[in-house]
């Protein structure tokens, strides 16, 4: 209670320094409003986005004549498709909300259509210089108004199965220090396979993956950003780069001798089965990690997962990707449009948005939530969001976060990237074991496997 309190206390303030044209149209205790917001959180994310909701409705919003209602939670695509058909009064389509959760790619297409509220006439600039930066920038979609205001957002990390990892590391005195560069990490990866491949003399090649890409294209893409250039420009991938030739010699060799698991889901699931020691991926995924692996006979080891800052590559700048929507305001009436600003203003305060990113393993959108993370290591209840959030805190003051093209073309040539770069490591680590199972050297069968293997993948992608 002194919580919530204190919180209704700190956003009356706030409300104070809202800015709207038209001060005498605003709702009142007397005369409320009633907002629809339509969200995809689910899960305990949900329960706790309800309860924050619950908690404005009997506090700010009572005290300003604000209702919150929530009218519609689904999955992204189901409610994009609704929203959507709304927008174009297609017959049956349920009403508009008032608020709504969204990626970008689809507020811009509400932004195109003229639907979309210009959030930032409702801030002042000091207002907005609280958000963390690259955070905020996505949410004016490439253009100078601000349609989508972030809420709770995810980058990348690296997880590792320091169960695992000590041993070997033991053994054979690779450091948790040569993780924090992509070369570091992949000579670990490849002494790794030898390790593991040295338990079992009699069995020829039966080393074991150390590393596991969850998505290779953004793999690509950050690697790109790092090295101070763009993989996907001018709605086209540059294959011809030479940075892409270095992306590809960190990929495809591994992947075809072992090193790298060719895998093609979510890396969470490799790791159920310790099939990898470390996994880069989405920070929200964090709860997913599992303390126990399984292994095909079904036995059952406990174990550990560390988070680590996202590897860099040598000389490359400290980038890493940055993922999550965040909420547009519909237009409709300046009153509601008001009323809208207040909630999310009140939402994305400090304290209301760590308590509910912090539970479901997301990044907070203010700077000084960050330091608050930084200065408080159990700010979370579960052990492994509390280390995701210490990691990804500390790349907020160290890092720049990477910001997606939206576009259709980027969409389909990210997916496309994706499946024929896991098909051809695939098909030449299979072609690969042959040969070495009909009793060629290794290296000569990585040569003959891979010989124009690159020129094939450029040539063919361009088609």
């Amino acid at each position: 209670m002194k919580k919530i309190f204190n919180a209704f206390i700190c956003c009356l303030l706030l409300l104070g320094s809202v800015s709207c044209g038209a001060g005498s149209n605003r709702p009142s205790a007397a005369q409320p409003v009633t907002l629809t917001i339509w969200h995809t959180y689910v899960e305990q994310m949900g329960v706790k986005f309800a309860d924050l909701v619950e908690e404005f409705n009997t506090t700010v919003g009572a005290a300003e004549g604000i209702i919150v209602d929530i009218g519609s939670v689904s999955n992204a695509s189901e409610l994009n498709e609704r929203l959507l058909d709304a927008a174009d009064d297609v017959p049956g389509a349920p009403k508009p909300p008032d608020i709504a959760l969204l990626y970008p790619k689809i507020a811009l297409q509400l932004a195109d259509k003229g639907l979309l509220v210009d959030l930032g006439s409702y801030f002042k600039a000091g207002e907005l210089s609280e958000f963390v930066a690259p955070f905020l920038t996505e949410g004016y979609l490439g253009g100078d108004k601000l349609f989508l205001l972030p809420v709770a957002k995810s980058t990348e990390v690296l997880y590792i199965n320091s169960t695992f990892f000590e041993p070997f590391a033991e053994a054979t005195g690779v450091t948790i220090e040569q993780l924090s560069s992509v070369e570091g990490m992949l000579a670990a990866a490849e002494l790794y396979y030898e390790w593991t491949d040295d338990q079992t003399p009699n069995i020829p090649q039966d080393g074991r993956a150390f590393y596991y890409p969850d998505n290779p294209y953004n793999f690509a893409e950050i690697g790109f950003a790092q090295m101070g250039e763009d993989f996907f420009a001018d709605d086209a991938l540059d294959l011809s780069s030479e940075s892409f030739k270095r992306i590809w010699d960190s990929y495809y060799p591994l992947a075809v001798r072992g090193s790298i698991a060719i895998f093609n889901n979510y890396g969470n699931y490799i790791a159920m089965t310790g099939g990898v020691v470390c996994v880069t991926s989405t920070s929200a995924g964090t709860m997913f990690y599992p303390d126990t692996v399984t292994y095909a006979d079904n036995t059952k080891q406990s174990v550990v997962f560390d988070i680590l800052q996202y590897p860099i590559f040598d000389g490359g700048e400290n980038v890493a990707m940055q993922r999550g929507g965040g909420f547009c305001v519909l237009k409709s009436e300046e009153k509601k449009e008001y009323a809208a600003t207040v909630f999310l203003k009140w939402l994305t305060d400090a304290e209301q948005n760590l308590r509910f990113t912090t539970e479901a393993g997301y990044l907070p959108v203010k700077e000084s939530a960050f330091a608050t993370i930084l200065d408080n290591p159990n700010i979370a209840e579960n052990p492994q969001i509390r280390k995701m959030l210490k990691t990804a805190a500390e790349m907020q003051g160290e890092y720049s976060f990477y910001i997606p093209s939206i576009s259709n073309a980027y969409n389909e040539l990210s997916a496309s990237y994706s499946e024929r770069i896991y098909s051809t490591a695939r098909q030449d680590r299979s072609a690969y074991l042959e040969l070495i199972a009909e009793g060629m050297d290794a290296d000569e069968a990585y040569r003959q496997v891979s010989a124009g293997a690159f020129e094939r993948f450029c040539a063919e992608f361009d088609k």
